[in-house]
């Protein structure tokens, strides 16, 4: 659904995406890769937020590159954030109703299509509670929340388990793993919890200096030496090994 041909990107003399070819299918597909990989560079691409130096983006048979950025909301492109983009002031039903604003779907029959988005997410019971009173791995639940809310295409989530203890972890997991079942949508997983990523990803790519590396199922992959020399290094690998 989401096929990626010879993607470039350049600031300046750096160039955290070099000829990158992927292509992503129906399910939850994962994005790995060490720190600088180009990870969030991608994401920012298919958002709208960087414009390549050369390549092609086919999503659902559609130029995503050609749209601009507030169009592909409309289209069903959502992500979420490294950092929270949720509004502390307003309530959690508040919030992920202001992602049905530019998405397309009737003022009529809003409020059940962000309550089934609540419900799933586990939140329907602190609708009214404002998020600036939630612990962190409920903000992060509203985040996903205004990521699945609607009929989106393409979900992308950005470390959604970041800062979280393993059991808070787990249950995000357990939504995340469920979010094509939901809406339908091609979904992208960027995490550094490979445990995380494991559990939920039908397949896998891996990005190091904006190179894929390895792509396919997730366990091929994650067993892939290439993909633990990039991740422990070629000595680290050797001493595992002995």
């Amino acid at each position: 659904m989401i096929t990626v041909a010879s993607l470039t990107v350049r600031f300046g003399g750096v160039v955290p995406i070099a000829d990158m070819t992927v292509s992503m299918g129906a399910g939850v597909n994962g994005l790995v890769g060490p720190n600088g990989a180009g990870k969030t560079t991608f994401f920012n691409v298919l958002s709208g937020f960087v414009r390549p130096a050369a390549g092609t983006v086919s999503a659902y048979g559609d130029d995503l590159l050609a749209m601009p950025h507030f169009r592909r909301v409309r289209w069903g492109l959502r992500r979420t954030f490294q950092t929270e983009q949720a509004v502390a002031e307003l309530t959690v039903f508040e919030n992920v109703l202001t992602m049905l604003e530019h998405s397309g779907a009737p003022a009529s029959g809003r409020r059940s299509v962000v309550m089934e988005a609540l419900d799933f997410v586990g939140l329907a019971d602190r609708a009214d509670t404002a998020v600036g009173g939630l612990g962190a791995a409920e903000r992060r639940l509203v985040e996903v929340g205004r990521a699945v809310v609607g009929s989106p295409r393409i979900i992308l989530l950005d470390e959604p388990a970041a800062g979280l203890p393993d059991e808070e972890t787990a249950d995000l997991g357990r939504i995340i793993r469920q979010i094509p079942e939901l809406t339908g949508a091609l979904t992208v997983l960027v995490d550094h919890d490979m445990e995380l990523v494991a559990d939920v990803c039908d397949r896998l790519a891996v990005l190091d200096f904006g190179h894929v590396i390895a792509t396919g199922p997730t366990r091929e992959v994650l067993d892939d030496p290439r993909v633990m020399a990039a991740y422990l290094g070629d000595e680290q690998i050797e001493e595992v090994a002995s």
